[in-house]
């Protein structure tokens, strides 16, 4: 029986976590929607924002592809990260989390001695966690400068799928 309640626990978790997860590559449909917005600051720089669902390295990835996009199209060819917010808990996709506790003890009862040792699992079912990105980026041309924060807009578009 026991067996029984822990799969249907199981299964339920997963099923939660199913129902909300990253949507695919695109502009924000709507306010608390997934996706892309940005906002122009200069010229050449902007605020990207992706808002997402789930762990944020995906949520992450996508904002960096939607500033590649972006560079493209308004005719640059790199671009640097000169400011970046991750709202967001690490772990943060939900689901099924496997966690072991052991434990012991023994009393006495009326001349009889019990001990016992447990294992459980571990369950987060609240599901995915809304997640955002942002990134304050600069568009230049030419040969990209040699520092960490700056990207080849094109080498990004080829690395992360949409």
């Amino acid at each position: 029986m026991k067996r029984f309640v822990i799969l249907g626990l199981v299964g339920s978790a997963l099923a939660l976590s199913a129902c909300a997860s990253l949507a695919p590559y695109g502009a924000q449909q709507g306010p608390g929607g997934q996706g892309f917005s940005e906002q122009r600051i200069e010229t050449n720089r902007y605020r990207v924002t992706y808002n997402g669902v789930g762990a944020p390295g995906p949520v992450a990835d996508f904002a960096l592809l939607r500033a590649a996009d972006l560079t493209t199209q308004e005719g640059y060819d790199w671009f640097e990260v000169v400011q970046a917010w991750t709202d967001g808990r690490p772990g943060g996709a939900g689901g099924v989390r496997p966690s072991v506790s052991i434990g012991g003890g023994s009393s006495r009862y009326g001349g009889y001695s019990a001990s016992g040792v447990g294992v459980g699992v571990g369950l987060n079912l609240s599901g995915p966690q809304p997640t955002s990105t942002t990134l304050e980026v600069v568009l230049g041309r030419g040969t990209k400068p040699d520092r960490p924060s700056v990207y080849d807009a094109r080498s990004i578009q080829a690395s992360i799928p949409r």
